[in-house]
């Protein structure tokens, strides 16, 4: 059920002020919350509560803690700590006075993501590229392509094998099978033959390794034989997910690299100090001079090229202006024209071109660039460096919050620097 509005009392409390009266106005985090257009998020929101059931948090202190715990890089547990004892989190939230006690359980915010879903929280990363005015909208952006690395171990085949064999234990207990051996006691030894032996013992190693394999199948194939027909069909993904995983081999496509995440992808990206990155392919699009984000799409393991159809549909419907120019790096060579929005790669110059068009392009394409940095701050400061959220939509919620929060840092951070250009332009003046 839907929070009830609190009544609009313009009156203060007879023993003491406001909480906004005591803080600081000019505070950028106070100034990002009298933008935000509060009324939209609560409206637009609205039919995806129930009319029936105990009532929910409002809608603004929900949103406004998910804005906080990307802005500030914040786990679930820890942005309520930080709530109950900041009192600008408070005043942003909307709250009149200051309050003791946590906001919300830290699992009210799973249950929130899922309730606004991919759709809702594209429309606040859309509120935060508004904000900025038109400087968001320009006929021509820059577009690249980044990993978001998944909250999962380096897999290995042994590895993955090892934790199937626990989960065939976790299944056999849940569902009272007897199983016709556990393996218990061989893991152990087995485990530590493949951990400590010495490498001239290789043959033994391998010997280890290959009785894993042979392990977790016997333990599946029990399990299948036993389960009712109604707990094999209730139990027929998992399965499947761990016969898969016990039996690919290196060249296999489609490979899985975690039980809990099997939709994880193994991506490379040419970088010296990691070759390979388990996540899923993001693409971003950013106004030519500026750096504000007004596209960021999944591309799952995607060629380059086939994100951009769905990347500059994205960035049309936020600004409301499709670009006339996309400058890319050579991965997305293919592509020249995609929806009338003409594909600038970078390539030898022509026999005609003249000495102003090589150093126009040259210009531009340097620009392109600029949003290398702006895909690093956006790992590193606001938790894209690491997704914690479960499957794929987890992937889409966390890629919008995330550029949302850094256009959001960014209006902030260009209020904080015109108040301090002003407050010095007039101390000039006093002294002049």
């Amino acid at each position: 059920m839907k929070a009830k509005s609190a009544p609009q009392i313009s009156q203060g409390t007879f023993l003491y002020p406001d909480l906004i009266d005591q803080l600081n106005p000019k505070d950028p985090l106070l100034l990002l919350a009298a933008r935000i257009p509060w009324d939209r998020l609560e409206t637009e929101f609205a039919p995806l509560y129930s009319e029936r059931g105990r009532p929910a948090k409002p809608v603004r202190l929900m949103a406004g803690l998910l804005l906080l715990k990307q802005l500030a890089n914040l786990s679930d547990e820890r942005v309520v700590e930080e709530w109950r004892q900041n009192p600008c989190f408070q005043a942003f939230c909307g709250m009149k006075a200051f309050q003791w006690q946590l906001p919300c359980e830290p699992s009210d915010f799973c249950h929130f993501r899922k309730r606004l879903g991919e759709k809702g929280m594209e429309k606040i990363f859309q509120i935060s590229v508004e904000i900025h005015g038109k400087q968001a909208v320009e006929s021509e952006i820059v577009v690249d392509t980044t990993v978001q690395e998944k909250n999962i171990t380096f897999p290995t085949d042994t590895k993955l094998r090892v934790k199937v064999i626990a989960k065939c234990w976790k299944i056999a207990m849940r569902e009272n099978l007897v199983l016709r051996r556990s393996y218990g006691r061989e893991i152990k030894k087995i485990l530590r033959t493949i951990r400590f032996n010495h490498r001239k013992n290789a043959k033994l190693r391998n010997s280890a390794i290959r009785r894993v394999k042979t392990t977790a199948n016997a333990l599946l194939n029990d399990i299948a034989r036993k389960l009712t027909p109604q707990a094999r069909e209730a139990l027929d993904k998992e399965l499947q997910i761990h016969s898969g995983a016990v039996n690919q081999k290196r060249a296999d496509k489609n490979k899985i690299y975690s039980l809990h995440e099997p939709e994880v992808f193994c991506i490379g990206k040419g970088k010296e100090h990691k070759k390979y990155e388990f996540g899923n392919k993001v693409a971003f699009a950013q106004p030519l001079t500026d750096g504000i984000i007004v596209g960021a799409q999944n591309a799952f393991n995607e060629y380059d090229g086939n994100c951009l159809a769905p990347l500059l549909e994205q960035v049309e419907t936020i600004t409301g202006k499709r670009p006339v120019r996309a400058y890319c790096d050579r991965g997305f060579r293919g592509e020249s024209n995609v929806g009338g929005t003409k594909i600038e790669i970078p390539d030898v110059p022509g026999k005609h071109s003249t000495t102003h068009s090589k150093r126009k392009a040259q210009s531009k394409f340097r620009r392109r660039s600029s949003v290398e940095a702006v895909i690093s701050h956006v790992k590193h400061d606001f938790r894209m460096l690491r997704n914690y959220l479960k499957g794929t939509a987890g992937d889409t919620i966390n890629l919008l919050l995330a550029a949302a929060a850094f256009n959001f840092n960014k209006w902030m951070r260009a209020t904080a620097l015109a108040f301090f250009v002003s407050f010095y332009l007039q101390c000039f003046m006093a002294s002049a």
